[in-house]
């Protein structure tokens, strides 16, 4: 049996019936990142011989009757700005290229504890803001679905990973969008949670005010295990909400009759790809026939959101980076110097408020505007450019999910549904999300890497 494409759930389902043993689905996984990753990128480290030896004690604690959580025995791989003890730990830029922490971050902690098994360091953007840069160490990330184009960043190595079989779930940071836009053009679903839900403790800061860690994986039952293990408060890290974490996978009912959801369309209406606004309308008509009440909403423009987190963003980053700014600007990579170096004009007073959710028990819309970009270095830079659809939640600091609903005729790319609630409504989110691809098969289309 190949396991390139077993959800999570499938896994845990064949460990129990003594179908498939992690060892067995390690090995072959790593055998598959070595035959396909050369086109690809999206592992700047593998690490075969931690995975393999956290695989076997996963394996003897199974076979014992032991099992620690949804994760035991899974594997997963990590954003490079994730610190790992004893693993170099680069940032995908040349400046950490030799740094190897002590210590792990607090998620890496929690998925130890919770027998997961650790395949590798995955390709970033520069600090998880400077891309994709053609002129760092180590290429950017292609998109299993057409290696001309790329991922998405800046969870670049993540979106391509989980896409191509490599791994069925991998830990991402999102702090304008940076979960949900590889999730977005890479056909899986992507979790950016609440502010606080999970620990940022040993995990390069970008936005101290809108950075966080969550998970992508290949369905929304996935996003709930694997969140189950990495939700919690953290007292050390200042960030972290102390709140109690639910069981996630218990809110997966299936049902959403009556449910009422905002759907914001002026968002995508003008200016996206052709192919999504019919993709997003199809989806909530699949909503509606599942007895969701889903009615038009007007928010604020997304060149709003887009330059409040912008003016946020580059004030705390140039904040972060000032030193090696000033004494090596040379070692960043262009785009990352550029973007950072107008935080030194701004002013605290320039930060403004964010619109919280009240209304509806969710809201919908686009998780991109369009499908994935070309892999083209002479491409302008359109971070600050464009706006994104994905940043009001970011602001917010609201859950938000992208996950597959559709592809673009022409490319043959994937588009995508986003979902949010209010603030730690995670199991709302969800249940809506495991609705939808209970009545689609969006999320069990895959690439052909051959």
């Amino acid at each position: 049996m190949d396991p390139a494409f077993l959800t999570i759930a499938e896994l845990n389902r064949f460990y129990d019936q003594r179908e498939l043993s992690p060892v067995e689905v390690t090995r072959s996984l790593l055998d598959r990142i070595a035959a396909h990753d050369g086109k690809l990128h999206s592992f700047i480290r593998l690490t075969p011989e931690v995975a393999l030896a956290e695989a076997q004690v996963a394996e003897r604690e199974l076979a014992a009757g032991r099992r620690r959580g949804p994760l035991h025995g899974v594997p997963y791989a990590l954003k490079d700005i994730v610190e790992t003890a004893g693993i170099p730990t680069t940032g995908h830029s040349r400046l950490c290229r030799d740094y190897v922490p002590a210590a792990d971050a607090h998620l890496v902690s929690l998925l130890k504890a919770g027998g997961a098994v650790l395949m590798g360091k995955l390709a970033t953007w520069e600090f998880a803001l400077g891309g994709p840069s053609w002129d760092l160490p180590w290429p950017p990330a292609r998109n299993p679905w057409n290696p001309d184009y790329l991922p998405g960043g800046s969870s670049s190595g993540a979106g391509a990973a989980v896409a191509a079989g490599f791994v069925p779930g991998a830990v991402g940071t999102d702090t304008g969008g940076s979960i949900r836009g590889p999730a977005a053009v890479c056909g899986i679903a992507g979790l950016k949670p609440t502010y606080g839900r999970v620990s940022r403790r040993g995990v390069f800061p970008n936005t101290f005010t809108m950075d966080h860690c969550g998970p992508l994986t290949r369905s929304a039952q996935d996003i709930a295990l694997f969140l189950q293990v990495i939700a919690g408060f953290d007292p050390e890290d200042p960030g972290s909400e102390d709140a109690p974490v639910p069981d996630y996978a218990a809110s997966l009912t299936g049902t959403i009759k009556g449910l009422r959801l905002g759907l914001i369309e002026h968002w995508y209406a003008h200016g996206a790809h052709p192919d999504l606004p019919p993709a997003i309308s199809a989806a909530v008509e699949v909503l509606r026939g599942l007895g969701a009440v889903v009615e038009p909403v007007q928010l604020s423009s997304l060149r709003d959101y887009t330059d409040c987190k912008t003016t946020i963003s580059i004030a705390e980053l140039y904040a972060i980076h000032e030193e090696d700014l000033k004494t090596r600007p040379q070692d960043f990579g262009r785009i990352l110097r550029n973007r950072v170096l107008p935080g030194a004009l701004l002013r605290a007073e320039d930060y403004v408020q964010a619109l919280v959710l009240k209304r509806f028990d969710a809201l919908l819309t686009a998780g991109a505007l369009g499908v994935a970009d070309p892999a083209d270095p002479d491409l302008p830079d359109r971070l600050v450019s464009a706006p994104s659809i994905t940043m009001p939640f970011s602001v917010g600091g609201l859950p938000a999910l992208a996950i597959p609903c559709g592809f673009s005729r022409a490319e043959g790319l994937p588009l995508s549904l986003q979902i949010a609630a209010a603030p730690m409504a995670e199991p709302t989110v969800l249940r809506i999300a495991l609705a939808y691809q209970q009545a689609t098969d969006w999320h069990r289309r895959h690439p052909d890497l051959r």
